[in-house]
Protein backbone atom coordinates (compact mmCIF):
# COMPACT_ATOMS: atom_id res chain seq x y z
CA UNK A 1 0.00 0.00 0.00
CA UNK A 2 1.44 3.32 -1.07
CA UNK A 3 1.58 5.78 1.76
CA UNK A 4 3.22 9.14 2.46
CA UNK A 5 3.39 10.50 5.98
CA UNK A 6 4.59 14.02 6.76
CA UNK A 7 5.97 15.05 10.11
CA UNK A 8 8.04 17.77 11.69
CA UNK A 9 5.64 20.67 11.62
CA UNK A 10 5.19 22.97 14.55
CA UNK A 11 5.45 26.51 15.81
CA UNK A 12 8.65 28.43 15.23
CA UNK A 13 9.69 32.03 15.60
CA UNK A 14 10.56 34.15 12.58
CA UNK A 15 14.10 33.43 11.51
CA UNK A 16 13.94 29.93 12.88
CA UNK A 17 14.33 26.58 11.17
CA UNK A 18 12.38 23.38 10.76
CA UNK A 19 12.91 20.12 8.98
CA UNK A 20 9.84 18.41 7.60
CA UNK A 21 9.95 14.72 6.77
CA UNK A 22 7.97 12.79 4.19
CA UNK A 23 8.24 9.09 4.97
CA UNK A 24 7.18 6.66 2.28
CA UNK A 25 5.96 3.13 2.49
CA UNK A 26 4.85 0.70 -0.19
CA UNK A 27 7.32 2.04 -2.74
CA UNK A 28 10.85 3.37 -3.05
CA UNK A 29 11.12 7.15 -3.09
CA UNK A 30 14.15 7.12 -5.35
CA UNK A 31 12.00 5.80 -8.19
CA UNK A 32 9.62 8.74 -8.09
CA UNK A 33 9.56 12.48 -8.02
CA UNK A 34 8.49 13.95 -4.69
CA UNK A 35 7.08 17.41 -4.48
CA UNK A 36 6.30 19.61 -1.52
CA UNK A 37 3.24 21.80 -1.57
CA UNK A 38 1.78 24.22 0.89
CA UNK A 39 -1.65 25.64 1.42
CA UNK A 40 -2.98 28.56 3.41
CA UNK A 41 -6.69 28.63 4.32
CA UNK A 42 -8.64 30.38 1.62
CA UNK A 43 -5.90 29.99 -0.96
CA UNK A 44 -5.04 27.35 -3.49
CA UNK A 45 -2.42 24.75 -2.76
CA UNK A 46 0.89 25.71 -4.36
CA UNK A 47 3.86 23.64 -5.33
CA UNK A 48 7.07 24.94 -3.84
CA UNK A 49 9.85 22.45 -4.52
CA UNK A 50 10.39 19.01 -6.01
CA UNK A 51 13.16 16.43 -6.31
CA UNK A 52 13.12 14.20 -9.36
CA UNK A 53 13.72 10.47 -9.26
CA UNK A 54 17.26 9.18 -9.06
CA UNK A 55 17.31 8.07 -12.69
CA UNK A 56 16.61 11.72 -13.60
CA UNK A 57 19.67 12.77 -11.62
CA UNK A 58 17.64 13.84 -8.57
CA UNK A 59 17.21 17.30 -10.00
CA UNK A 60 15.74 19.90 -7.70
CA UNK A 61 13.08 22.25 -9.00
CA UNK A 62 12.12 25.34 -7.04
CA UNK A 63 8.70 26.64 -7.99
CA UNK A 64 8.33 29.43 -5.49
CA UNK A 65 10.86 32.26 -5.60
CA UNK A 66 9.99 33.12 -2.02
CA UNK A 67 11.74 30.00 -0.74
CA UNK A 68 14.85 30.33 -2.90
CA UNK A 69 17.95 30.08 -0.76
CA UNK A 70 15.95 29.23 2.37
CA UNK A 71 14.39 25.82 1.65
CA UNK A 72 16.08 22.71 0.42
CA UNK A 73 14.90 19.20 -0.39
CA UNK A 74 16.89 16.04 0.17
CA UNK A 75 16.25 12.32 -0.13
CA UNK A 76 17.42 9.69 2.33
CA UNK A 77 17.31 6.37 0.51
CA UNK A 78 18.13 4.38 3.67
CA UNK A 79 15.15 5.78 5.57
CA UNK A 80 13.04 6.10 2.39
CA UNK A 81 12.27 9.64 3.44
CA UNK A 82 12.39 13.02 1.76
CA UNK A 83 13.19 16.03 3.92
CA UNK A 84 12.24 19.64 3.42
CA UNK A 85 14.77 21.76 5.26
CA UNK A 86 13.46 25.21 5.98
CA UNK A 87 15.48 28.05 7.45
CA UNK A 88 15.07 31.74 8.01
CA UNK A 89 11.35 31.14 8.26
CA UNK A 90 8.95 34.02 7.81
CA UNK A 91 5.36 34.49 8.98
CA UNK A 92 4.22 34.09 5.38
CA UNK A 93 5.60 30.54 5.40
CA UNK A 94 2.79 29.61 7.77
CA UNK A 95 0.79 26.91 6.01
CA UNK A 96 -0.10 23.26 5.85
CA UNK A 97 2.69 21.42 4.06
CA UNK A 98 2.10 18.32 1.97
CA UNK A 99 4.35 15.94 0.10
CA UNK A 100 3.18 14.07 -2.97
CA UNK A 101 4.39 11.52 -5.43
CA UNK A 102 4.55 11.65 -9.19
CA UNK A 103 6.57 10.13 -12.01
CA UNK A 104 8.22 13.43 -12.76
CA UNK A 105 8.33 16.82 -11.09
CA UNK A 106 5.62 19.35 -11.70
CA UNK A 107 4.35 22.40 -9.90
CA UNK A 108 0.75 21.35 -10.58
CA UNK A 109 -0.76 19.35 -7.77
CA UNK A 110 -3.41 17.73 -9.92
CA UNK A 111 -0.69 15.70 -11.67
CA UNK A 112 0.40 13.99 -8.47
CA UNK A 113 -0.90 10.51 -7.65
CA UNK A 114 -0.46 10.13 -3.92
CA UNK A 115 -0.49 12.65 -1.10
CA UNK A 116 0.34 12.69 2.56
CA UNK A 117 -2.03 14.02 5.18
CA UNK A 118 -0.01 17.19 5.73
CA UNK A 119 1.82 18.81 8.60
CA UNK A 120 1.26 22.33 9.78
CA UNK A 121 3.89 25.00 10.19
CA UNK A 122 3.24 28.20 12.09
CA UNK A 123 5.81 30.97 12.05
CA UNK A 124 5.00 33.49 14.73
CA UNK A 125 6.62 35.47 17.48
Amino acid sequence: QVQLVESGGGVVQPGGSLILACAASGFLLEHHAIGWFRQVPGKEREGIICISKASDSSKIYVYDNAIEGRFDITRDTVKNTVHLRMRNLRPEDTAAYYCARRVGCSSYGEFYEYWGQGTHVTVSS
